[in-house]
């Protein structure tokens, strides 16, 4: 029987990532994944909606130039054309996923696993055993028990990418970020957009503040958003709520996501309430045995996903790896405007602190770009100028938000920020001007 150092279940973000880390550190690895590397990111997920938004955004950018006087004929959507370039992406990508698995010497099973408490793994015929183990099964969509539900035709994200014709019409039930992200990548295509959100608001997690700009945005693009009710039950091609009747074409449902824990059930691992209980080195209550990603506490994530799989194996090599900082990890929303955030939230602060926002349309970049909608914020403390928590709503946001990210990971404060001299004109320079707003000196205030 075969003996590994490490086996790793799963090949998402997090699993195929420990992997390489692990057989780059010298561990002989093996990757067990029973359908397709990269998980439900790459493709189902992050990767074919982010493509797809990519595309509503060149739409919405061909539209602008005709406000501008670079006019064009009618936009017309081949979406037949747009699925295929989508997968082809996602083709490219896995392909480079495979090659560095093979490069690296890792050796990859592909089917269903099974794991015994003896740290034996099955993989169809295949048994091999391993001094440690890390689950990274990731989760699949959940959808709530609503009367009628059973009679009706539904997507999940886990099915919505195969369509190959657009839907005149979708409804999408929920209101988190993976339904925002859908309405928007769909509503400039031509899609007729309904979105059900029980709740009293949308994108509950994210920065209350950029939540207004997006509800804005929703109805500038003729998504109609409905909130703050109860449903009763589904018939036929009917949603009934506390708030009236809603027919649907086609239904979506984006309500969150549940972790695949059947192999720790079968461990008989200890369990936090749906998720598996780990320590702080994501060690489950078997020793040996670590959990990753979507079946642990803290950000639903890829790039979490990942630095969890890295600080496991270092933890294994015995690296002594500082714990995961939850305020260090970037949260994303891929609207347009973007959202991205780190660390605290203005409500969530519990010290002393100044909170400075400046609205991107006084930035000569964004007006230039057509893009005024959104802030920079940045919280800190007054004094030593700590960096508490950061938000910029703007376009190209995820990327903005990395060089405050980057100057706190280094150990920079808000002085730091204050002193750079940033590129004009950039709608990064808004950074430099907020941090001088901690001190009460912000220029363009």
């Amino acid at each position: 029987m075969e003996k590994f150092d490490i086996a790793i279940i799963g090949a998402g973000p997090g699993g195929y990532v420990a992997a390489i880390y692990a057989a780059k550190s010298g561990k002989k690895v093996a990757l067990v994944e029973r359908h397709k590397v990269g998980g439900a990111c790459y493709n189902v997920g992050c990767i074919p909606s982010k493509i797809l938004l990519e595309h509503s955004k060149l739409v919405q950018e061909i539209k602008r130039g005709n406000d501008w006087g670079i006019e064009t004929s009618k936009v017309n959507v081949n979406f037949t054309r747009l699925m295929q370039r989508k997968d082809s992406l996602i083709e490219e990508l896995l392909a480079n996923i495979e090659g560095y698995i093979l490069s690296n010497h890792i050796t990859f099973y592909r089917g269903e696993a099974s794991v015994a408490k003896d740290m034996t793994v099955t993989v169809g015929k295949a048994i091999f055993t391993a001094t440690d183990i890390i689950l990274a099964t990731g989760s699949k969509p959940f959808v709530p028990p609503f009367k009628g539900l059973e009679s009706a035709k539904y997507y999940t994200t886990d099915t919505f990418f195969s369509i190959d014709e657009l839907p005149k019409q979708l409804t999408i039930i929920g209101g988190g970020v993976i339904a925002v992200e859908m309405a928007f990548s769909l509503a400039p295509l031509g899609t007729k957009v309904t979105m059900l959100n029980h709740s009293e608001d949308i994108l509950q997690t994210e920065e209350p503040d950029a939540r207004p700009l997006i509800r804005q945005k929703m109805k500038k693009l003729g998504i109609e958003l409905v909130t703050d009710f109860q449903f009763n039950h589904f018939k036929d091609n009917e949603i009934h709520t506390s708030k009236g009747i809603y027919t649907y074409e086609n239904l979506l449902f984006a309500t969150g996501r549940r972790p695949n824990t059947e192999i720790a059930q079968q461990l008989g691992l200890a369990f936090d309430g749906r998720l598996i209980a780990v320590n702080e080195h994501l060690e489950t209550s078997q020793p040996h045995i670590y959990a990753i990603g979507d079946l642990v506490g803290g950000y639903q994530l890829a790039h979490s996903a990942s630095a969890e799989g890295i600080h496991v194996i270092d933890h294994i090599l015995g690296n002594k790896p500082l714990l995961i900082d939850q305020d260090a990890i970037p949260r994303c929303v891929y609207t347009h405007p973007e959202i991205a955030t780190f660390g605290l939230l203005e409500n969530q602060v519990k010290v002393p602190c100044t909170v400075i926002k400046i609205p991107v349309h006084s930035n000569s970049k964004a007006l230039m770009e057509g893009n005024t909608e959104g802030f920079v914020k940045l919280i800190a403390t007054k004094k030593e100028g700590h960096i508490l928590g950061a938000c910029v709503v703007a376009d190209g946001a995820t990327e903005i938000l990395n060089s405050i990210l980057a100057t706190k990971n280094a150990g920079g404060t808000a002085h730091t920020l204050a002193k750079m001299i940033f590129p004009h004109p950039t709608v990064s320079e808004h950074i430099g001007d907020a941090a001088k707003g901690i001190f009460d000196k912000a220029i363009h205030q």
